[in-house]
């Protein structure tokens, strides 16, 4: 029997349809993520999808926003928070499969691309300095962290009225690559990040200026139980092979 041209093209179609979901048998892996994780993210489910077929789908906002999100139902599967705190409120509110995760701390930096200004904590009390960026701390650990380094260094008062708020580290790396800041606080991994790395000049915040960013990840409670893919994503970024990417984001993870 001769299939006619519009037959045959149907049945390539539905063969190549199955062989692209024959690896997949998981479905897609929906992961909230803290917006200082958005880049070693990227990296870390392209790697996950390598190894196991499944694809990955990232959700990237401040940990304050992706919160009030998963207690309004959304239908995530992992939350990878930017400390440990919203993590723990997930679980302490029963929608998480078990206690959070520690899996990285995360490092804070001073960063601006203005060409002749360096960055420096002393520098943002000069006259050179306008706008200083950071993510709104209510909502975004680094936000807070970089909060707790102006109090270190007495900085707070001189300075309150430079401060511009990011929704969270991405609106607050576009204000300094926009140039709208002089200066601003992001993440290690942003500057470390194939897409920003080389861009402008930063320094490291020392870790005893504020309080740790121990970063955390929960498995989310699903009404049918967690996904296998989910719970393998859970399982890989704990691992050895995804604290490798992590170190190279510049997290630090325990061994």
């Amino acid at each position: 029997m001769k299939l006619s041209p519009r037959l045959l093209w149907i049945c390539c179609f539905l063969l190549l349809a199955t062989c692209r979901n024959a690896g997949n048998t998981e479905g897609k892996v929906t992961i909230a993520t803290s917006a200082n994780m958005q880049y070693a993210m990227k990296a870390l489910a392209k790697r996950f999808t390598d190894n196991t077929g499944i694809p990955c789908e990232l959700i990237v906002n401040s940990s304050g926003k992706l919160t009030a999100q998963i207690r309004e139902g959304a239908p995530y599967d992992i939350f990878v928070a930017a400390n440990m705190q919203y993590p723990m409120e997930i679980d302490r509110q029963g929608l998480a499969e078990a206690p959070p995760a520690l899996y990285a701390e995360g490092q804070l930096v001073l960063w601006t691309i203005r060409e002749g200004v360096e960055p420096s904590v002393e520098a943002l009390a000069s006259d050179e300095v306008a706008h200083i960026a950071l993510a709104n701390p209510r909502t975004a650990p680094y936000g807070k962290a970089a909060l707790e380094c102006l109090r270190h260094q007495n900085l707070l008062p001189v300075v309150s009225d430079k401060l511009v708020y990011g929704e969270s580290i991405s609106q607050t790396n576009q204000f300094i690559l926009s140039g709208s800041a002089e200066m601003g606080f992001t993440a290690m991994a942003v500057v470390l990040s194939p897409q920003m790395k080389g861009k402008g000049r930063w320094i490291l915040i020392p870790r005893e200026w504020h309080s740790p960013i121990e970063q955390g990840v929960v498995l989310l409670k699903k009404e049918k139980g967690p996904g296998k893919g989910a719970a393998m994503f859970y399982d890989f970024l704990l691992s050895q092979e995804a604290g490798e990417i992590l170190v190279n984001y510049g997290y630090s993870v325990d061994e």
